[in-house]
């Protein structure tokens, strides 16, 4: 075994260990607050600091990581979760809504930077013009993240039912606590770290390729969350009648399925490079949403719309994403990747942040059929955006 390969490894072996813990602590925080009372848009505002936060710690994490090195800031990822979960293993009541924002807040600091330094780590460890090789190490890295979190879904529900929501927690500080002791070891060191020393005005990216390929990313995460981060489990309980596991099952099944797309996206893409796939893939994306809130509106059978829509629009959305976080490795600088990661993974979490938020408003407003036609206007200009990526150089 090479040396780049047990490093792959060890990023991977955190990133799963991280991310089982996050789909976890998701699905525990929604079950518990949801037997509390809470209505399904109240749980989802619980979340707001959690997004909000991705953005602030992806652009400063990057420039994190060029400074002090990729090792470090995914330790100091895995630590601030361990910090996260011990919030939330108070007793009952000290767990408040301000008190469980602020642990959410830290804990999507440290998944963006477990992920911004695991993205990061992939570039440097596959050598220079083996693009194949990293099209499928980070295609194998995200489908499997995102399995993992499907995973951790049921992990959660299962924790909160045997062990109830402290001692869940208090399990899962306990195991991740054991992976960063391990990580501080094994995880090589000064990865990623800048030969120069980057200023923090280089946060911001000054490549075109990159600022093109962040636009595309914002509007394409912002067009999955506009529907299915609120609006989607508020209709499937309130318009299918399904009780809470139905729904959580349903959507972590469906992660799941993603999630394998994912890792299998080098085998139905075949090379991912230039602008032709990510604009492809794209059109053909926004069609899905585009005909559900026809059909919606139209007084089509709404359960297969809506369930056959979802699993189609799982499908291509992984292909979208997996092509989108190739690209982002492939037209990162070598020195300083974290920089231009970090940035990128920024948009990312803007359009989450954006799809939640309008997720809520305009399902209340306005309904499924206009979350999911908003949807398909962000994936349209996301395939426009993306007509202005460069060719990679070879």
């Amino acid at each position: 075994m090479t040396a780049a390969l047990r490093q792959y490894l060890v990023i991977t072996g955190n990133y799963w260990a991280f991310t089982l813990t996050d789909g976890a602590l998701r699905m525990l925080v929604v079950l518990h607050f949801h037997q509390l009372g809470y209505s399904p848009l109240n749980i989802a505002l619980l979340f707001l600091f959690y997004e909000f936060f991705g953005v602030v710690t992806n652009l400063a994490g990057g420039y994190l990581g060029a400074r002090i090195g990729l090792n470090r800031t995914m330790n100091l990822g895995l630590l601030l979760q361990v910090v996260a979960l011990a919030m939330l293993a108070v007793p009952a009541a000290m767990l408040t809504v301000p008190w469980v924002m602020a642990a959410q807040a830290l804990s999507g600091i440290a998944k963006d930077l477990n992920k911004m330094s695991a993205k990061s780590g992939i570039k440097l460890l596959v050598p220079t013009g083996q693009q194949g090789t990293l099209y499928r190490w980070v295609a194998i890295l995200t489908g499997s993240k995102n399995t993992l979190k499907g995973v951790g879904f049921f992990l959660g529900g299962l924790l909160l039912m045997l062990m109830g929501f402290r001692g869940a927690v208090i399990l899962m500080a306990l195991a991740l606590g054991l992976v960063w002791l391990a990580s501080l070891f094994l995880l090589g060191q000064d990865l990623g770290k800048s030969r120069a020393r980057p200023k923090f005005t280089d946060i911001l990216s000054k490549s075109r390729a990159i600022n093109v390929l962040s636009a595309a990313r914002m509007f394409l995460f912002g067009a999955r969350d506009v529907w299915f981060v609120v609006a989607l489990p508020v209709y499937l309980a309130t318009v299918f009648g399904w009780d809470f596991w139905q729904v959580g099952g349903f959507m972590a099944s469906w992660i799941i399925g993603y999630g394998v797309i994912q890792a299998l996206a080098p085998r139905i893409t075949g090379h991912g490079e230039g602008r032709r796939p990510a604009v492809l893939w794209a059109a053909a994306l926004a069609l899905i949403p585009a005909v559900m809130a026809l059909a919606l509106t139209g007084g089509g059978a709404s359960r297969a719309v809506v369930v056959g829509g979802l699993v189609l629009f799982g499908v291509l959305f992984a292909v979208n994403s997996a092509l989108h976080s190739y690209l982002i490795v492939r037209y990162a600088r070598a020195d300083g990747v974290s920089l231009d990661v970090g940035f990128y993974y920024m948009s990312n979490a803007a359009g989450r942040l954006l799809g939640t938020v309008l997720s809520g408003w305009l399902y209340q407003s306005h309904g499924l059929p206009a979350c999911l036609g908003l949807s398909a206007v962000f994936v349209t200009v996301a395939a426009l955006v993306s007509l202005r990526l460069p060719k990679p150089a070879t």
